[in-house]
């Protein structure tokens, strides 16, 4: 591993570090995360690029490339069991006991993320993602939130509990590997 992937994994540390302390709703944690390296990211980025050939989704592929060619890559999800209480109605039921019932009630998923969710944990999970990118960019990781990289590593059981999960592929590198991207 050469310098520049040591300093990615410690960067990624640090995302950890921001995602966990960025500010949630009620002061309730239900954010998960993890770092893959090495053969993880080769077994992640096969299980992008078999949900994209199933639902033929192109950009699942390119995605898949990108995590192949990250240093590192920084998983963030929300725990999906969980409800601030405010019943705002935001998730489309009346009360959080509502949309709770609804989540057991789910049956079996068919859709890449579990839910409902809580609208205010999603705000909770963006907001984490957001320190968490902010912290990569201060210290010169390049990086890019994506969808398909959640998806992946929920298809795979690595953010027990968690219905929504983004990926942030990582790499420090002489050029942006996120910047050019085809298809």
């Amino acid at each position: 591993m050469g310098i520049e992937s040591d300093a990615v994994e410690t960067v990624a540390k640090l995302m950890a570090l921001s995602a966990r302390t960025a500010p949630k709703a009620r002061g309730t944690d239900v954010i998960r995360t993890r770092i893959v390296t090495g053969e993880g990211k080769t077994v992640l980025a096969e299980a992008m690029r078999r949900f994209g050939e199933r639902h033929n989704l192109g950009f699942f592929l390119r995605d898949a490339a990108n995590v192949a060619a990250s240093d590192a890559c920084f998983l963030i999800g929300s725990l999906l069991n969980d409800a601030v209480g405010l019943d705002c109605g935001a998730c489309g039921y009346s009360t959080c006991a509502e949309m709770l019932d609804a989540q057991r009630e789910g049956g079996v998923r068919t859709t890449p993320f579990g839910g409902p969710n809580c609208a205010v944990r999603m705000a909770d999970l963006g907001i984490a993602v957001g320190s968490a990118v902010k912290t990569a960019s201060i210290h010169n990781v390049d990086n890019r939130v994506m969808y398909s990289v959640g998806v992946g590593a929920l298809s795979l059981g690595w953010l027990d509990g968690c219905g929504v999960a983004y990926g942030i592929p990582l790499r420090a590198a002489g050029k942006d590997i996120f910047f050019d991207r085809t298809r």
